[in-house]
């Protein structure tokens, strides 16, 4: 099996373009305003997992001896490294392995979403972006992410690059989030159409996305392993941005460098689950007939190192770093915040007055209800009693940091992200019954990515006064909470002083939720 590596090394801080001026150790928690501290941690810990930083932190190359060393590992380059990817933060991921690989590069192939040179460009942020005369082949496709016959294109010209390997060549394979929309190649004859079809009618009567990935995998050339089979036997060394909860290499873009733990058998049993085993079609019947005669069985990838080099785990890492940094007593609640927003929101609730009221040294009356909470979310890393332990111990500034992606159920036809839709929510929750005692409170969610939904934000901080301020600008939070309709909200809410912009970030590690707390006075 191949090698999975998840390491939380010393982080170097990579700041993005400064929202703020000040270093954020020159000021404490006292002396700077709430709002500006919470989004300079925002910046700060988007800086961490940014493409540049994270290929530097991964990859060192010693020009003498031609040796790189990926972690623990170390490769000879002598002319024989080539490198593909596919992602949305690949584009950037790509510019500083060139960068950092220079001459040793041979060729590259890479697939990215539609637009983003141009957007990139926009933003000013040129280290993302390839040098002229590059040896890696762009292809832009996968259009509102969803595959198309561009990212079908470039999902060819992998595997082709990948088939022409030899045991003497290394080929680096960079991954991020999007990656299985940007690698679509349906085993002929299933045609793209027949196999998006298929995953939809799945998705449409209930299918998990573990099941998805199942049927995706067995219909495909590529994910489940079967880009680390075509590259065989060369040597292949994955370099993973995770965006998803708990950072499973095999579900992260459908895992093209991990091989399937899942046979025919098992997508049958969830075509019948689905009643839709005898409406397939023949094509797809074709591929899954040969797949349960192939002599060989399921192959393996003994010849691939995967190394996850960016995660929320890792965003979080530094966001505790630089709270402790502004004088917060700073804990880690979870890496895995996940389900409904409503429930999420109810959570972060509860925990502002059960947490207020300990640093306000006040009588905590909901802190059941906060257990119950948390036990209906289910979150498998929560670290809850910890972070009330340490509040009880603070007893001045804290900061609970948490990220994940929690869901949105969409009711209305409002325009917003779950990162707005989640503050707006915890506004909602604080307003009627804020946290007891003098105790300042401000809760913060944002997108790593910088696009929270289809908004030009990456989330939004709120406070207990959010309500009331609206009602005397004449917005009612529930109304535009009917609606979904966050964006909108935040926008007309004293001339969006609310929101978060940071412009698109070139990376993505799902989202941070922020709540800082603190004594007044």
């Amino acid at each position: 099996m191949a090698v999975a590596l998840q390491a939380l090394p010393r982080l170097a801080r990579a700041p993005l373009r400064p929202l703020l001026r000040g270093r954020p150790g020159a000021r404490l928690a006292s002396g700077m305003a709430l709002a500006e501290q919470a989004r300079m941690l925002f910046e700060n810990t988007v800086g961490a997992v940014l493409p540049g930083p994270m290929m530097h932190r991964a990859l060192s190359l010693d020009p003498s001896s031609g040796h790189l060393k990926v972690r623990d590992r170390s490769f000879q380059l002598r002319q024989n490294l080539y490198l593909v990817g596919f992602g949305k933060a690949v584009l950037g991921m790509a510019a500083a392995a060139e960068e950092l690989l220079g001459q040793h590069l041979v060729q590259g192939v890479i697939s990215v979403p539609k637009g983003i040179r141009a957007a990139v460009e926009c933003s000013g942020k040129q280290e993302m972006l390839l040098k002229p005369h590059s040896r890696v082949q762009v292809f832009e496709g996968a259009e509102d992410n969803l595959p198309d016959r561009d990212s079908l294109r470039a999902a060819l010209a992998i595997r082709q690059l990948a088939e022409g390997l030899t045991a003497d060549d290394l080929l680096l394979v960079l991954i991020s989030g999007g990656g299985s929309a940007l690698l679509p190649a349906p085993i002929p004859p299933v045609t793209l159409e027949e196999k998006q079809t298929l995953t939809k009618l799945l998705a449409a009567r209930g299918a998990t996305i573990q099941e998805l990935n199942t049927i995706r995998k067995a219909l495909s050339q590529l994910k489940g392993g079967g880009l680390a089979q075509a590259a065989y036997p060369a040597q292949v060394v994955s370099l993973i941005l995770s965006d998803v909860i708990g950072d499973p290499v095999e579900v992260i873009a459908s895992g093209p460098t991990v091989a399937s733990v899942h046979n025919v058998q098992d997508c049958l049993h969830i075509l019948n689950r689905y009643g839709l085993r005898a409406a397939l079609p023949r094509s797809v019947k074709t591929v899954l007939a040969r797949a349960d005669s192939d002599p060989h069985g399921p192959h393996t990838c003994g010849h691939v190192h995967n190394v996850i080099i960016g995660s929320n785990a890792l965003a979080l890492a530094e966001a505790r770093r630089q709270a402790e940094a502004l004088g917060y007593r700073a804990v880690v609640l979870s890496a895995a915040m996940q389900g409904d927003v409503k429930s999420v929101a109810a959570f972060y609730g509860l925990l502002a007055r059960v947490a207020g009221a300990h640093l306000a040294g006040v009588s905590a009356g909901e802190e059941k209800q906060l257990q119950e909470q948390a036990a209906a979310l289910q979150l498998p890393d929560l670290q809850l009693e910890e972070a009330l332990e340490a509040v009880k111990e603070a007893g001045g500034p804290i900061c609970l940091l948490a990220g994940g992606e929690p869901t949105v159920q969409l009711q209305g036809s409002g325009k917003g992200g779950r990162n707005q839709e989640l503050a707006l929510r915890v506004a909602a929750e604080l307003g009627p019954r804020p946290p007891p005692g003098a105790v300042d409170v401000l809760f913060l969610s944002g997108g790593t990515d910088g696009r929270d939904g289809p908004t030009e934000a990456a989330g939004a901080w709120v406070t207990p006064e959010v309500a009331s301020q609206a009602a005397a600008e004449g917005l009612d939070v529930a109304t535009f909470l009917a609606r979904n309709d966050s964006h909108t909200f935040f926008h007309r809410l004293q001339g969006g002083a609310h929101l978060l912009y940071t412009g698109l970030t070139g990376t993505n590690v799902m989202d941070v939720h922020f709540l800082f707390l603190r004594p007044r006075g």
